[in-house]
């Protein structure tokens, strides 16, 4: 990369299924450094393989990376689109000999490969078709006869400087000539990526360490295009909690069912950043503007990161009581719509009384759905017991019964519905009975929701009013009696 030059990174994902959590995070890291060091991210839809890439894959790509925010920089490259300039840069590389034509066909490759096998060897394609005849190679394309063109690999170490893994080298010796363009005239990964890249002005090619064995190839081909070298960054896999590579096997992995889950965008890239970089000081919650402040090349680690989902959960509780109400709002109303507990013009018109319970409920919450499901008892008329509360608060009916039944009268006289005079009333009932506040608090907090686990009882009752809180009693009695 030449000093001075404007940093230019680009995400380069396949449109051959869903946005994976790996293909994010590494669009993530591209997009910090951009971001704090004043570059471009590019993004470039690699849609070669025509049999495997679908629109339905593209648009969930970009529609993933919409909702986490990374918005890239200028318009879409589509590779299929730079088919010209990928033979023209493979008959550069024909006409200065970095490359050859191969006459060989699949099943000549596939009877030595077997004859290597049978040897115990590893199979090395053996150059037979760079030594043919000018006049003979000339003979046979003009007969029409198919080929592929396979880049020359010339003797030496092939080694680079990597951002993250430091030096690497890999003797070329053990590089065997590769195809560059098929015969069909459709250009293989290596030549169609560097050729993109050199067009695109990249100059940090920042990707998982499984393209690592890629890099020399792919260093051999801008030097025999004689274009500058970009810096390389190769991050650390994503492994699940059993320590092997993330796959549908280890739960979700797709940014969009993240995003179905109830997840707030901002608490799934705090979450990717740290698998494969720390900020150091042991910092975990940062929001983007603090990830891009703190993003730096020391911070990358070399070591594979673990996808723990558990973690993720926890981070986005975290993520849920910091934001401000104002854009939990954006995020819960949808929801709650969507679950039918209200409408959205009901929503406005009650907003300030809203707002006071998307602050109770989001304090116990992971995720989005975790507030839904609290709110429920906020809006529904009739609710469903949890056979785990009752059981556990209800197990007596007749006690249960009764200690309800004075807890209604005594928050009947409360005529004003705060939090003081109600504690007052229920601890003053407690005492009355013999027994501990808790012991009044939980039947009570089961007849008023259904759950084991709420808010604050005052608070829950205050949000509740008074109405809606007897009515709820009067409802437990009746479930009670029956």
């Amino acid at each position: 990369m030449t000093t001075g030059t404007r940093p230019r990174l680009r995400f380069a994902p396949s449109p051959t299924g869903y946005l994976h959590v790996g293909g994010a995070r590494t669009a993530l890291f591209n997009w910090l450094y951009a971001r704090k060091f004043g570059g471009e991210f590019l993004l470039r839809i690699e849609d070669t393989d025509k049999a495997r890439s679908t629109d339905e894959s593209t648009r969930a790509i970009f529609e993933g990376m919409e909702w986490l925010g990374l918005l890239w920089d200028d318009g879409v490259v589509y590779q299929g689109a730079n088919l010209e300039r990928h033979q023209a840069d493979a008959k550069k590389l024909l006409d200065s000999g970095a490359a050859y034509r191969c006459f060989c066909t699949p099943a000549e490759l596939d009877a030595r490969r077997r004859e290597a096998e049978s040897r115990k060897e590893a199979f090395k394609y053996d150059r037979r078709c760079e030594r043919l005849p000018r006049d003979e190679v000339e003979r046979r394309v003009a007969a029409g006869e198919p080929y592929v063109v396979r880049f020359r690999v010339p003797e030496g170490t092939t080694e680079w400087d990597d951002m993250v893994h430091e030096r690497i080298a890999f003797p070329n010796k053990d590089i065997e000539d590769f195809v560059i363009l098929r015969s069909d005239g459709t250009p293989i990964y290596n030549l169609a990526v560097v050729s993109d890249d050199i067009a695109m002005g990249i100059t940090i090619v920042m990707r998982g360490d499984d393209h690592i064995s890629n890099t020399p190839k792919q260093i051999l081909l801008y030097r025999a295009l004689g274009a500058s070298l970009p810096t390389f960054a190769h991050l650390p896999m994503i492994h699940g909690l059993d320590g092997k590579k993330l796959s549908k096997r280890h739960g979700a992995t797709a940014v969009g069912d993240y995003q179905h889950y109830g997840l707030l965008p901002g608490a799934l890239l705090n979450f990717l950043a740290l698998l494969g970089w720390s900020p150091g000081g042991d910092r975990e919650i940062m929001t983007v503007p603090e990830m891009i402040e703190l993003f730096s090349v020391d911070g990358l680690q070399k070591k594979a990161a673990i996808f723990d989902p558990q973690k993720l959960e926890w981070m986005n509780g975290q993520h849920l009581s910091m934001i401000p109400l104002e854009e939990l709002e954006l995020r819960v109303t949808p929801a709650i719509v969507t679950a039918r507990l209200a409408t959205e013009e009901e929503l406005v018109e009650r907003r300030d009384w809203y707002f006071r319970l998307l602050d109770l409920l989001r304090v116990r919450s992971r995720t989005i759905d975790d507030i839904v499901r609290q709110a429920g008892p906020y809006f529904l008329e009739n609710i469903e017991y949890d056979p785990v509360a009752v059981a556990k608060n209800w197990k007596d009916p007749v006690e249960a019964t009764a200690l309800l039944r004075a807890t209604r009268e005594a928050l009947a006289q409360v005529s004003d519905w705060q939090t003081e005079p109600l504690e007052t009333a229920l601890r003053s009932l407690a005492e009355s009975h013999g027994i501990s506040a808790g012991k009044v608090f939980q039947p009570l907090r089961v007849a008023l929701t259904g759950l084991p686990v709420s808010p604050g009882i005052f608070e829950m009752l205050i949000q509740m009013g008074r109405d809606l809180s007897l009515n709820r009693i009067d409802k437990a009695l009746a479930v009670l009696a029956t």
